[in-house]
């Protein structure tokens, strides 16, 4: 027999020493799960007293029924619509030209300022998070967009880069975040709620993104030059162009902030009026019908394969209660609340040095959230939070998803370079995490004005 506070650390180092191989999170999660389950129920049959043979017989039969169960409640979660209608309503909004027009209509309007093209992606980036949810979407879409023009413009290839890989991390803080939708699954929170705990924050890190570009040019000039400056006749225009996903977007998030929706029904909405836009812009093919939906099932299905793991390792993890010996341990440290914080954002900040995103909160939220439970943080503050630290891990070298899509999208600038250009980034997000943990409200005041306090 094994105490089951060593099993659940033999639990987490088999999962790690698995990531460290590459084996894909989802499976690692599962597998690990699969296996702690059943030795965790043996070793409780052994402990009472009962036959070898016959324990271990328990012991996998309650692990084979525990994944079967916990399967098909992921896969039967009526709340987790959301994540393909929204994936689907990106993937429309990107094929269809409308990051096209988002990009234009921030250009016409900042083009001509210094850094102003790097603004304008910035803003481009936002306005599209609004509508795909997701980090890569926003990043690989505005940057194939945005970089061609820094470049033609001679920006300096770290504001360039920088500013797309760092706008494109909106994408999980701005609903329809993909990232608070797993996250309020988890710790079943309201999908809403979390939802409109992003907007503030989000528009806060926007500006404060354009104001670290601001703060970059006027140091180094050469670095954002202004680029021509439209007329009002083009601005307007580009406002006109814009006006369809303004709408879309008012519609899925102002729905859901006045009640008219739930979160399941404004993302169908917001689907169904994206497709209509699309078809009214004529900028829709079979064959990219066709690549919508291949997209939409392959993100979709990597979602739901990532919570499903989750679902079967988190039970596990509560088995050996060794979340619960983490809370005792950490409440019991002279440190105080935000001691105690601290610590949580550091860890993350560390693993956000090695893991992607969504793996990371999974991972990380069976051991967390008894945490934040037991200092009596409202979760959903603390889910923005979370969200914020995350973004920040997505442009961390040495392994910064988003600085590697960018890579992808601009192969001739040296990775140095694009990291390089990332900082003044990353200590904008660092400051909206210190504005969060000084003034909860800016998280809190959307979701208690919904629901009435």
């Amino acid at each position: 027999m094994i105490s089951m506070t060593l099993l659940g650390v033999f639990g987490l180092l088999a999962l790690f020493a698995l990531l460290a191989l590459r084996m894909p999170v989802a499976l690692s999660m599962l597998g690990v799960g699969f296996i702690g389950t059943a030795v965790a129920n043996a070793n409780k049959f052994l402990a009472l007293g009962m036959g070898s043979d016959l324990a271990w017989a328990r012991g996998w039969k309650i692990a084979f029924s525990n994944l079967a169960g916990e399967t098909f409640e992921a896969a039967s979660n009526y709340n987790l619509l959301v994540i393909p209608m929204f994936v689907l309503m990106g993937n429309l909004a990107g094929v269809s030209g409308l990051s096209s027009d988002l990009f234009n209509t921030a250009y016409r309007w900042m083009g001509h300022l210094r850094g102003g093209l790097a603004s304008a992606t910035i803003a481009a980036c936002a306005g599209f998070a609004a509508l795909s949810g997701s980090s890569l979407a926003s990043a690989v879409t505005m940057g194939r967009v945005a970089l061609p023009q820094m470049k033609k413009y001679k920006y300096e290839d770290g504001l360039a880069t920088g500013s797309v890989a760092a706008g494109g991390t909106l994408g999980f803080l701005i609903p329809p975040s993909g990232g608070m939708i797993i996250y309020a699954v988890l710790t079943e929170q309201s999908i809403g709620r979390l939802f409109m705990a992003g907007i503030i924050p989000g528009i806060i890190l926007t500006l404060l993104f354009i104001g670290a570009i601001y703060l970059v040019v006027s140091r180094r000039p050469e670095h954002g030059p202004p680029g021509p400056k439209a007329s009002v006749q083009e601005r307007i225009a580009s406002l006109r162009l814009a006006l369809p996903i303004v709408a879309v977007v008012v519609a899925t998030i102002g729905g859901m902030y006045t009640g008219f929706f739930t979160p399941v029904e404004a993302s169908a909405v917001g689907a169904f009026l994206t497709f209509v836009v699309a078809l009214a812009r004529r900028s829709l093919s079979w064959a990219k019908m066709g690549t919508v939906v291949i997209e939409t099932l392959s993100a979709t299905a990597t979602v739901f394969l990532i919570i499903i793991g989750a679902f079967v390792f988190i039970p596990f993890m509560s088995m050996t209660e060794l979340p619960a010996h983490l809370v005792t341990i950490l409440t019991s440290l002279p440190i105080g609340s935000i001691g105690i914080l601290l610590i949580i954002i550091l860890i993350y900040m560390f693993l956000g040095m090695f893991l992607e995103g969504i793996a990371m909160l999974v991972l990380t939220i069976p051991v967390v959230i008894p945490i934040a439970m037991g200092m009596g943080w409202d979760l959903v503050w603390f889910g923005i939070i979370v969200v914020v630290v995350l973004e920040m891990g997505m442009i961390s070298p040495p392994v910064g998803i988003n600085v590697f899509v960018v890579k992808s999208i601009a192969p001739e600038v040296p990775m140095g370079t694009i990291f390089r250009g990332i900082w003044p980034f990353w200590f904008a997000m660092a400051l909206l995490l210190l504005l969060l943990v000084l003034f909860p409200q800016i998280a809190l005041f959307l979701p208690q004005a919904l629901v009435g306090g």
